[in-house]
């Protein structure tokens, strides 16, 4: 006889839907508490003091006026500063070495690493008090010679070495012999300026130290990294650390790791034993919080007559401060996107004194694809064929660099569906042959790429006898509805209605997550949020035949079994159950790397208006089609598809730190001058899903945060050349490189 199990309760299939967040009316009716909105009685506030040279150390430091402002409750410097002990350096082995920004031991050293370091800490009651002494304190210096011309520096870099998680280069065959070989090729170079952090939440910490144990609410994308790193630099355990981060307002990746603004809150609050508050203006993100670095690209591709590769070089040039700074691996794109039978991948690192570089938003494969496409669509202008056709012959049947197997890749169909929506047909292939009055008229496109992962993550999953769901997670919540998405995804597993989930998150009380970085969230915590809905319900069978309640509904079950609540864990936050969790991540990581290839794809379709007479662009419309496997919230991912392309106009159309050649110093630190996107920037964008499962991730998802911006500079670029007949390939691209 077949046994009959409890049964779900009146859910129906919520995974796919375009369920409305449920952070939305927290958000949009301003209830939403931040890191910097946090209420302690007794609160101090803090500023920061940037140091003024780019490398040398302090010789003296006068704090006597500012100390003298009424408010001021403290000033401190490297004279003066508790113990704090330094940062590990990074190791492929352990993670949460990833924390450091930078390998500087803030207030613990004279020493002078780049312009912007933090030298000295204003304390006060007020706000207004404490950066009214802070432009009081007086530093000499003794100044040393330092690199911070990338331009200059660039012919000191040298090779980049690899590790487990970057890779650095990749050979095969005579790629520079069967370049110079072939019929048609293209041999070019690209420059990318430098990129800064620009979220709408900048940096703010809440710290409060109680004893020897320390809570602190941050803007952070990564609460377990920070956790660890904070109790590694104040010499405390992990379990007397509590970090709070139920919102963050945009992270892009210069959140994820930890910088000088979170570290010397904690220190303040510890040397005053009193809560303390930082805010970051907009200039003390440039100065202290790490972003893109400069670089150049050489792409050299060769093919024959009838259009297929023989040959790709990518060779790139990028820059790592002197106290540390995680490069970007620039040829990503190039080991996968394209067949050819020889490639030659180099990636070249040149060491400066400026602040080290961070993640930033789709870091390697944002810059790296502009190189890479906008070389791509000119071969095809040399072969004189269609820039999708060209496209489309040299797609490859395994992964081009190691000869792995897709796991799913849907790239072909992604470009035929975005040119029927777009009405590529409609493009007359030569450059300058399409018009609207003065404005020249240009098409472009460009594939989107970027690889898959997952991390470790635990999750605890409880049911109650009244028919709700809570699950308990610490992962970050950045402004992409990622707990209605796990809401989402537990509603479906257990067969309960979405409005009977409730999700905890955002708290390193709660069971520890991964990092909200490299597009892994929502994978990492699926996996572990479906294996836990499954222990469940065989726990819920288990009660159902041992109590005689087969056939009846989860909440009958537990009523019958006098069961206020069954829950279940997965994962353990003990130290031995962390490490065994890492020591898994890492075997899976490894088998599945030998494996597959994951990624998420993209076919990006732009058109642009240039202005005749004043080389003004303007972009007139786009669509983007993506291939990214199960869609799980149509709303959420069509939105962040959407932020993602915005975010990768910004970068080909204005975006551009302003570094002083001859000190290091940032010129343009403010969002007046350094130039965002606005609305009248961008055009309706058509954002297309194929939402095609991915048989080797969970639920078939893979990851939507940094796809949306890779190819977007190139079609652009790619959309101006259409235009006007001129190749654009030093980004930002502006009037004056028109004219």
């Amino acid at each position: 006889m077949t046994e009959t199990l409890p049964h779900a309760e009146t859910g129906g299939s919520v995974v796919g839907k375009p369920v409305d967040r449920v952070d939305g009316p927290a958000k949009t009716t301003g209830a939403a508490v931040f890191s910097a909105e946090v209420a302690y009685p007794d609160l101090a506030y803090a500023t920061l003091v940037p140091a003024t040279i780019s490398r040398g150390r302090i010789t003296s430091i006068d704090t006597a006026a500012a100390t003298a402002v009424r408010g001021v409750i403290t000033v401190l410097t490297h004279e003066n500063a508790p113990e704090l002990k330094p940062p590990q350096p990074f190791n492929p082995f352990n993670f949460a070495t990833f924390a450091a920004g930078t390998q500087v031991n803030y207030l613990r050293t004279d020493e002078i690493f780049w312009d912007g370091q933090p030298v000295a800490l204003v304390v006060a009651e007020t706000l207004e008090a404490a950066r009214e002494a802070a432009a009081l304190v007086h530093v000499t210096y003794e100044e040393r010679a330092s690199a911070v011309d990338f331009a200059a520096e660039e012919g000191n870099a040298q090779p980049q070495k690899a590790n487990m998680v970057l890779p650095s280069g990749a050979k095969k065959g005579d790629a520079e012999a069967a370049f110079a070989a072939s019929p048609v090729k293209v041999d070019l170079r690209f420059t990318t300026p430098p990129h800064n952090h620009n979220a709408i939440e900048p940096h703010a910490t809440t710290a409060v130290w109680e004893g020897d144990r320390l809570t602190v609410h941050d803007s952070t994308q990564s609460i377990d990294w920070l956790r660890t790193h904070l109790a590694l630099r104040f010499d405390v355990p992990p379990a007397n650390v509590r970090v709070v981060s139920t919102f963050v307002g945009g992270g892009f990746g210069g959140k994820s790791v930890v910088w000088a603004g979170t570290i010397l809150t904690a220190l303040a609050a510890r040397a005053i034993e009193r809560p303390v508050r930082m805010m970051l203006t907009r200039e003390a993100v440039y100065q202290t919080v790490g972003a893109r670095g400069a670089s150049t690209q050489r792409v050299a591709l060769g093919a024959g007559t009838g259009g297929r590769l023989t040959s790709l070089i990518h060779t790139t040039v990028a820059r790592t401060g002197r106290v540390g700074g995680l490069p970007e691996t620039l040829t990503s794109p190039s080991r996968h996107l394209y067949a050819t039978p020889t490639m030659l991948l180099q990636q070249n690192l040149v060491e400066m004194d400026l602040i080290p570089p961070s993640p930033m938003r789709t870091p390697s494969e944002g810059i790296g694809s502009f190189a890479l496409e906008s070389a791509i669509d000119e071969l095809a202008c040399q072969v004189g064929m269609d820039p999708i056709r060209f496209r489309m012959l040299n797609e490859p049947e395994t992964n081009p660099v190691d000869g792995k197997a897709f796991s799913r890749r849907l790239l072909p169909e992604a470009y035929a569906l975005g040119a029927e929506s777009f009405g590529w047909d409609e493009r007359t292939p030569e450059p300058g042959s399409m018009r609207d009055g003065r404005w020249l008229v240009g098409m472009g496109v460009a594939t989107a790429f970027h690889p898959a992962q997952q991390m470790a993550a635990n999750v605890t999953v409880r049911l109650s006898v009244d028919g709700s769901v809570l699950v308990r997670c610490a992962f970050q919540e950045i402004g992409v509805g990622a707990a209605t998405v796990q809401a989402q995804i537990a509603a479906d597993a257990l067969g309960v209605p979405f409005e009977n989930v409730r999700v905890e998150h955002g708290d390193s009380a709660l069971p520890s997550s991964a990092a909200a970085i490299g597009s892994v969230q929502t994978a990492t915590v699926a996996n572990s949020l479906l294996e836990g809905c499954e222990k469940l319900r065989k726990r819920l069978r288990t009660l159902a035949r041992r109590h005689g309640a087969s056939g009846q509904s989860y909440t009958e079950t537990l009523a019958r079994a006098g069961l206020p609540s069954v829950e279940v864990a997965i994962g353990s936050d003990t130290r031995v159950g962390r490490m065994t969790g890492q020591v898994k991540f890492f075997t899976r990581f490894l088998r599945e790397q030998r494996r597959w290839m994951k990624a998420a794809y993209g076919a990006h379709f732009c058109e642009v208006r240039v202005d005749r007479d004043t080389g003004e662009v303007r972009i007139a419309r786009w669509t983007g089609v993506f291939d990214f496997g199960r869609v799980i919230n149509t709303k959420t991912a069509t939105s962040q598809l959407r932020g993602g392309i915005i975010a990768g106009i910004g970068m080909a159309m204005g975006e551009e730190t302003l570094v002083d050649s001859r000190n290091g110093r940032i010129m343009n630190p403010s969002l007046a001058e350094y130039h965002l996107p606005v609305q009248a920037d961008i055009p309706q964008i058509e954002v297309k899903c194929l939402d095609v499962p991915d048989p080797t991730m969970p639920l078939g998802l893979t990851g939507i945060g940094e796809v949306g911006p890779t190819g977007v500079a190139a079609a652009i670029a790619n959309a101006v050349h259409h235009a006007t007949g001129k190749r654009i390939r030093d980004l930002p691209i502006t009037l004056d490189k028109l004219l």
